[in-house]
């Protein structure tokens, strides 16, 4: 099948690539000429493990390709994806949708023919009717079904989810659609992935449902976390205990310093806004944003419990992580922004490394000094901070770091190590919901 993807951000790109590979024929399309070009030349806009040779494969193979263009790829295609970007829109929290809505008047006046056109973006209950207006209005006369089908890719995993997923929903009632739709994700049924045909607006608040119910476990866990503190008891131990409880599970039971990124910070938002408009308020949901919110901001609070408290002038703090989750450049939201920032109104002097995440943490963090490896960030540390546990952090060379360190003190906000293994090595150590060291 002839598939249009309008948007080569992280959903786009990664969507359009793996389709590709399914066989079918993928426009990529972005009005940003210098990101397609880029993309032509080989290079990847996002860092996405896998993502640059599963691009590479699939252009030599002929089957996927990048324009600023649409016409010609819209005109040609059965299916047409909306892939744009949808923030937190300033003032009131809801999703941004403007970037839909262009996307969706510019498909109108070119489509031919039947055509499919499907929302992959996050997007608020009733999004679709809106689209659906949209082109109404553009081309009365248009042959269009109008799709969701959300998605549900984990960053650093985004390719393994795309390809081997748990479910896949598509919001629409149309049998046309249904059978091109079908169609697109037929080499699925091999896996036997079960396929979820509901009604549009079933299908959105799907989306947003699942994500405040993960973000909602985070929190759980996290707040378990300091009570585990309080009273003396291992938060690791409670979340294997309440996991292997077939009804809970043990995904997303990691206490640590809060959730990030692109999806859960603003859907939760979103789900929050949609609700009151409702007249349906999700209360959980609102404690959850408010409970997150609070704990990266606290998470600077430990840090100065470790090094006795207050003023931290002259102190310098080494940081092991920036972005808001391992194999990811992704920083938005992380909580590396709140705790850099908090660490240094209280006078200390940072300094900072991630594999992956440099570049957008020097666009947005200030008077940092960033390393080019982790012994480079503990040479003359007061404390060293673990925010992100990406691999290389798991098993360093503790020797080495308490010999290049000023004081042997380590928090540990991802709790990588034991807290036994650090006493035994000399370090004072700290993690979350753990006895510290």
């Amino acid at each position: 099948m002839h598939v249009a993807m309008i948007g080569t951000g992280y959903v786009g790109l990664v969507s359009g690539a793996c389709f590709a590979d399914f066989g079918h024929i993928v426009t990529c399309i972005d009005k940003d000429a210098g990101k397609i070009e880029r993309l032509k030349a080989g290079g990847m806009p996002i860092y996405e493990p896998g993502l640059d040779r599963l691009v590479a494969r699939n252009v030599e193979a002929g089957r996927l390709f990048f324009a600023t263009e649409a016409a010609a790829a819209v005109k040609g295609a059965e299916a047409v994806f909306i892939a744009v970007g949808t923030p937190s829109r300033r003032g009131d929290g809801h999703a941004d949708l403007s970037y839909v809505h262009a996307a969706a008047e510019e498909i109108a006046g070119l489509v031919d023919g039947f055509t499919v056109l499907v929302t992959k973006s996050t997007v608020p209950v009733g999004a679709g009717d809106e689209i659906e207006a949209i082109v109404r209005r553009v081309r009365p006369d248009a042959d269009v079904a109008v799709v969701s089908n959300p998605e549900f890719l984990r960053e650093g995993a985004a390719i393994e989810d795309f390809k081997r997923p748990d479910r896949v929903v598509v919001g629409t009632q149309d049998p046309r659609a249904q059978a091109v739709m079908r169609e697109l994700y037929r080499p699925l049924y091999l896996n036997e992935t079960p396929i979820l045909f509901t009604s549009r607006r079933t299908s959105e608040l799907t989306k947003y449902a699942a994500n405040a119910f993960l973000a909602m476990k985070i929190t759980f866990i996290n707040e378990i976390a300091d009570l585990c503190e309080a009273v003396e008891a291992d938060v690791q131990q409670v979340a294997r205990g309440i996991g292997l409880d077939n009804r809970i599970g043990a995904k997303f039971l990691h206490a640590g310093p809060g959730y990030g990124g692109s999806c859960f910070p603003k859907d939760t938002v979103a789900l929050v806004r949609t609700a009151r408009d409702a007249g349906a308020p999700v209360e959980l949901i609102e404690t959850t944003v408010r409970v997150n919110d609070a704990r990266k901001k606290a998470m600077a609070e430990k840090v100065k419990a470790a090094l006795d408290g207050g003023d931290l002038s002259g102190r310098v703090i080494g940081v092991l992580g920036l972005t808001f989750k391992p194999n990811t450049d992704d920083m938005r939201d992380a909580p590396s922004l709140d705790i850099v920032p908090a660490l240094q109104a209280a006078g200390a002097t940072i300094q900072a490394f991630d594999p992956e995440g440099l570049h957008e943490a020097r666009q947005l963090l200030r008077d940092v000094i960033f390393k080019d490896d982790p012994y480079d960030v503990a040479e003359g540390a007061d404390a060293l901070v673990i925010i992100t546990e990406w691999d290389q952090f798991r098993a360093l060379d503790l020797d080495r770091i308490k010999l290049i360190m000023k004081r042997p003190v380590m928090i540990d906000l991802r709790n990588i190590y034991k807290p036994e293994d650090m006493r035994a090595r000399g370090f004072a150590y700290a993690s979350v919901g753990r006895a510290s060291v």
